[in-house]
Formats: C-alpha cells, sequence, structure tokens
C-alpha cells in the first residue's frame, strides 16, 4: 500500500510543503536580518494566542494569527525602522508568556479545560498528521501567498538589509519593509506552529536558511537554496515519521533540519579549507 493511499499522509505532505516554502524563504532573511530572536519569540506568542483563543471561546487558528501579527507588528513599532531589537523582543517576550500562563489559568477556571491538554499539546509540538485535507489546502495556499510576497520584496528587502542607511537614502521605504516583512513572519509562525509546535518551530525557520548561508554568500541563489532544502527536510521528516511510526513527526522534521544544517556547516568549512589551499599553493 503506497503512502499516497493515506489520506492523512496526503495531507502532511501538501500542508508541509506550503509551510516549508515560507519557512524557508521568510528564514532566509530572519538570519540574514539578525532577527532570529523574533522567530523564537514569536513561536512563543503563537502558544499564548491559543491559549487566549480557548480562553475566550473563539476558533484556535484565529487566536494563533491574531497573536502573532499583532505582536510582530507590536515587535516593530518598538523597534527602529520597522525592525525590532533583542531589549525589545525580550520585553515583550516576558510580557507573552505571563499572559499565556493567564489564559491557561482562565480557561481551566472558567471553561472546565476539558480539551485543554489536547489542544496545547498540539500547539506546543505540532499536529500535521491529523489536519484535514481543508487545513492542509490552507495550510498550502498560505504558504505559497507568504513565499510570492517575500519574492515580491526580496530586492529592496535585501538592500535594506545590507545597508539601511543607504536603502533609506535611496528611496527605499525601510520601516514600512519592515513592518511587512515582521508580520509576513508572524503569518509563517501561526501556520508552521501546527507543523512542528511553537517549541521547535525556531529550527525550521533557521536551520535551512544557516545552511544556505553556509553553502553560498550568493544572496538569489540562498534564498533558492534554503526554501529548496526546508521543503526537502519537511518532506524528509514527514517520509521518516510514516516510516518509523515512533517517531513523532515534528522530532522528525527538526532532526533531519539539523542534519541537513550540520551537513551544509561541513561541507562549507571543507571548501573554505580548499580554496585557502588552492591560494596558498598559487
Amino acid at each position: 500500500m503506497s503512502l499516497f493511499d493515506h489520506p492523512f499522509m496526503v495531507s502532511a505532505l501538501l500542508a508541509g510543503t506550503g509551510i516549508a516554502l515560507a519557512c524557508g524563504l521568510v528564514g532566509y532573511f530572519l538570519v540574514l536580518r539578525a532577527q532570529v530572536f523574533t522567530g523564537d519569540a514569536l513561536s512563543h506568542v503563537a502558544f499564548t494566542g491559543a491559549l487566549a483563543a480557548l480562553a475566550f471561546g473563539v476558533e484556535l487558528r484565529l487566536g494563533l494569527f491574531a497573536a502573532t501579527i499583532l505582536v510582530a507588528l507590536l515587535l516593530g513599532v518598538l523597534g527602529k525602522r520597522g525592525r525590532a531589537d533583542d531589549v525589545v523582543i525580550g520585553s515583550v517576550f516576558a510580557w507573552v508568556l505571563g499572559l499565556g500562563v493567564f489564559f491557561l489559568t482562565l480557561y481551566t477556571t472558567n471553561r472546565s479545560g476539558g480539551g485543554t491538554g489536547n489542544a496545547t499539546t498540539s500547539v506546543l509540538f505540532g499536529s500535521i498528521f491529523g489536519l484535514s485535507g481543508g487545513q492542509a489546502r490552507a495550510a498550502l495556499w498560505i504558504g505559497i501567498a507568504v513565499f510570492g510576497a517575500v519574492v515580491a520584496i526580496a530586492r529592496p528587502l535585501l538592500f535594506a538589509t545590507v545597508d539601511e542607511a543607504v536603502a533609506a537614502a535611496r528611496g527605499v521605504p525601510v520601516r514600512l519593509l519592515g513592518f511587512g516583512f515582521l508580520a509576513l513572519v508572524g503569518v509563517t509562525t501561526a501556520e508552521a506552529t501546527q507543523a512542528v509546535g511553537a517549541l521547535l518551530l525556531l529550527g525550521l525557520l533557521a536551520g535551512p536558511a544557516g545552511a544556505a548561508l553556509a553553502l553560498t554568500d550568493r544572496p538569489y541563489q540562498g534564498m533558492v537554496i534554503s526554501a529548496g532544502l526546508a521543503v526537502g527536510s519537511m518532506w524528509g521528516g514527514l517520509l521518516l515519521a510514516y516510516y518509523v511510526p515512533k517517531l513523532p513527526p515534528s522530532f522528525s522534521i527538526t532532526a533531519v533540519v539539523t542534519v541537513v544544517y550540520a551537513a551544509a556547516v561541513v561541507r562549507g568549512r571543507l571548501r573554505s579549507g580548499q580554496g585557502q589551499v588552492a591560494v596558498t599553493a598559487a
């Protein structure tokens, strides 16, 4: 029996492809702009948003998206030129975690918390094999939309990333780009939470991007490599979890990402060493 005969596997591959495309490209700019801590903070915001949705009895995904996008924009407002700094992120991070505890207490106290365990576990660790066909298609199209949006702003965003002052002097809307990018990070974080969970999301955002930067210093080539490695790692992790059922899919995906990143770093250092030897010999 083929793995494509299982509806849960087809849904996971569809959703995972869209999520990985978005994470690969968004993650590349997160690493390039030294904003990885932003992705880490927003992954925890997703958990708080889910708890808020449970506490107020609204759709879980609505809480995820609303919280991550709003907090992402808040980080841009508090930072400089739409780019959050570590002090701002750390302060908001602590505040959001406190809100998470409050919403959890509110839910368990006022609504008996009958379904809290399953809901919070799926947000923390992901539930990609539990997605319905409709949820999977939504994740695929959201991921493609985020990917397309980043591609559309890639050139000015790259200019603002490499030299913010010169970009602003040339008329590039640096602050607006910063807000737009943070909003896309928020959407990506909310959507990717269902695949790998809030606790492991950072690996999917930073791993493929870090590997791409280790393999090439050409930005456009790096974007393609980062997105490709993210999709490949997603597929590899899902296949690993399918053939080894005892492995949770979120663990399998992040494990493959880790191996890919380590291999890329080793390859990059070997190539750098060979280049130095060639220069010395010349």
